[in-house]
C-alpha cells in the first residue's frame, strides 16, 4: 500500500500559503506570535551515500550526513546551526524527501530544537519543522524550505517569513538492487614483446601503464619475462601490478 506525503505538504500549508513559523506557549495563558529565521548550513561531515537502481530503472541515492551553518532572525532562531539529515533521492526524477533534526545554538539558555520533513524538488526542499523553541515553555511550528545538495547541505534556507511552495510524492513498495562495479582481470607471464613508458605487451596481453607504475616497467626489456596483473579502468585495459626479471 502505497503510502505518501501529500499529508504533510498539506499540514505546512494550512499555517500560510506563502509560509509561517510560530511559537506557541504551553501554559495556561496559551500565546501565538509569529517568528522567522533564514539559515544556511554547508559545512557537510559525516555523510555516508547508498546508490541502488529500482526495478523500474530509477536511480535511488540515500545519504546520511551532518550539516552545520549559522541562522539568523528573531532571537529564538539565531545561532550556530546544526542539522543532522537523511535524504532519499530519486536522481532519475530529481525528486525525493529530506527529514531529519535541526538545532540552533541560542546564545544564552536552552538552544531551539526542532524534528522536521520535507519534499525535495529540482534542488529544493520545502516541508514542516516541530520541536522547541529557546523559551523552555514554547514550542516551534514552522514551515521550512531551503535549496539541498547531499554533498553540499542547505543553502538560502528560511523557518517562516516567506518560505517556499512545496512539492508531493508518494513512497510506495518497490525492490531496489544495490549497484555493483564489476571490475574485468586479466594476467600473463611470459616474454614481454613490447614496453615503452605507457604500454606494455606480455604474452599476447597489452596493458596501459599507468605514472605510478612507470619506473618499474622503464626496468624491463623486450625479451625478458615478467608476469603482469591488469584491470580495466573506464574501458582500457590498465597494469595494475607488474613482476619482471631481466
Amino acid at each position: 500500500m502505497k503510502r505518501t506525503l501529500a499529508a504533510t505538504v498539506a499540514t505546512a500549508a494550512a499555517l500560510t500559503a506563502t509560509g509561517l513559523a510560530v511559537a506557541r506557549n504551553l501554559d495556561s495563558n496559551t500565546n501565538v506570535r509569529a517568528v522567522a529565521g533564514t539559515f544556511a548550513a554547508t559545512t557537510a561531515s559525516r555523510v555516508d551515500t547508498r546508490t541502488c537502481t529500482t526495478t523500474d530503472g530509477k536511480t535511488l541515492v540515500t545519504t546520511n550526513g551532518t550539516y552545520t551553518g549559522t541562522s539568523t532572525g528573531d532571537a529564538d532562531l539565531r545561532g550556530n546551526t546544526t542539522i543532522r539529515a537523511r535524504s532519499t533521492i530519486n536522481t532519475t526524477d530529481n525528486v525525493g524527501v529530506v527529514s531529519g533534526s535541526l538545532k540552533i545554538d541560542v546564545a544564552s539558555g536552552r538552544d531551539t530544537h526542532a524534528d522536521f520533513s520535507g519534499v525535495y524538488s529540482a534542488g529544493s526542499l520545502a516541508g514542516l519543522a516541530v520541536g522547541r523553541a529557546h523559551d523552555p515553555s514554547a514550542r516551534l511550528v514552522a514551515n521550512l524550505s531551503a535549496g539541498f545538495t547531499a554533498a553540499g547541505g542547505f543553502t538560502s534556507g528560511k523557518i517562516g517569513g516567506g518560505t517556499a511552495a512545496g512539492a508531493a510524492v508518494e513512497l510506495g513498495p518497490g525492490r531496489c538492487q544495490s549497484v555493483k562495479t564489476v571490475k574485468q582481470r586479466s594476467e600473463a607471464r611470459g616474454t614481454v614483446s613490447a614496453v615503452s613508458p605507457t604500454s606494455i605487451t606480455v604474452a599476447g596481453l597489452t596493458c596501459t601503464v599507468p605514472p605510478n607504475l612507470q619506473p618499474r616497467v622503464a626496468k624491463l626489456a623486450v625479451n625478458d619475462r615478467a608476469e603482469i596483473h591488469c584491470s580495466l579502468v573506464s574501458g582500457v585495459n590498465t597494469l595494475a601490478s607488474v613482476e619482471g626479471k631481466r
